[in-house]
């Protein structure tokens, strides 16, 4: 596979040990080129520091490891990160209910035109590329 992008929920699957964590990590060893949005970075260190105050540091070097390339948010990201809010965002009554990070990683995908590997049953509720497992 060639380009993905990476949620937090993915990141936080592997350092936290949850099960799907060691499938996560084998998937983006076989992606040539790995991107994570600046906004849903620290949003994984901000969920990380809540479990551990290790584990932000623990996320830094998996990113070195897994060659993650970290994006900067763009004036496009950001507009498209608000329309998705308004499609799914939490409180819109939208069953996907997408967070702050979730719209970052969600604008990311989308400007790359790449899957989006995440955990959970959010994003599955729009119409981004997943990653199929």
């Amino acid at each position: 596979m060639t380009g993905l992008a990476i949620d937090t929920s993915a990141l936080v699957a592997i350092l936290t040990k949850e099960p799907e964590g060691a499938v996560f990590k084998a998937v983006m060893l076989n992606c040539s080129q790995l991107v994570m949005s600046a906004a849903s970075l620290l949003e994984a260190r901000m969920v990380l520091y809540g479990r551990h105050p290790a584990l932000p540091g623990e996320l830094d070097a998996l990113l070195v490891e897994m060659g993650i390339t970290i994006e900067p948010v763009t004036a496009t990201q950001s507009d498209i990160a608000f329309e998705v809010f308004r499609r799914y965002g939490k409180g819109t009554g939208h069953k996907a209910g997408l967070n702050f990070g979730d719209c970052f990683a969600y604008a990311l995908a989308i400007e790359r035109n790449t899957p989006l590997l995440f955990k959970g049953d959010d994003f599955v509720h729009t119409d981004v590329k997943s990653f199929e497992m």
